[in-house]
């Protein structure tokens, strides 16, 4: 019996590192052909507890002068190093796409769920870039949980960041990494 090439779509899955991914990135249709298979996750209620900021060209350096600016805030004994990092973040694959988690009160969805979703988002998209021949990579690090962040993206009350996913041209082949053996993480439960 032949394997399903869905399947093997899903195992070949690779995140490759964002300082590896360089241009060309995906193009604005690519970008929304991309979306459109991401959104397609479970989303108990149809509440669409997700939206997406696109951050590409000089938006991506000054995103990273602002985060260089806030690390010193956060921490004025910040080694150059870790300022020079934080500046350079964004300045590696030329599209990032920040899932937004938007969850919304309701009685039916708990807030959980609804940010499992924007998670499901996240890992959705990985894959859409993956089939389009593209690189990427999902990050968070401390900025995607920092209110200062948060404001200066324009995210609203409640909203979270769910990832920054890191979308342009791999220059090098991402190496398979050991995975988890799923027999060993199997439990059957017998009441």
């Amino acid at each position: 019996m032949s394997e399903s090439p869905a399947l093997q779509a899903l195992d070949a899955r690779r995140s490759v590192p964002a300082k590896q991914l360089g241009e060309p990135g995906p193009d604005p249709a690519t970008v929304l052909r991309m979306l459109a298979s991401a959104v397609r996750v479970p989303d108990h209620g149809k509440l669409v507890p997700y939206r997406f900021l696109r951050i590409t060209g000089d938006a991506r350096h000054s995103l990273g002068a602002f985060l260089a600016e806030r690390s010193q805030q956060r921490d004025p004994h910040t080694a150059q190093a870790q300022l020079d990092k934080d500046r350079q973040r964004f300045s590696h694959a030329p599209v990032i796409i920040t899932v937004v988690a938007c969850p919304q009160p309701n009685p039916k969805v708990p807030e959980l769920e609804q940010l499992l979703t924007a998670g499901c988002v996240c890992f959705a998209l990985l894959q859409a870039a993956q089939a389009l021949g593209f690189g990427a990579q999902w990050l968070t690090a401390w900025m995607a949980f920092d209110p200062a962040v948060h404001a200066h993206l324009g995210l609203a009350e409640g909203e979270r960041i769910a990832g920054f996913i890191h979308i342009g041209t791999a220059r090098t082949l991402a190496p398979e990494r050991e995975r988890p053996d799923p027999a060993a993480l199997l439990q059957d439960w017998v009441g």
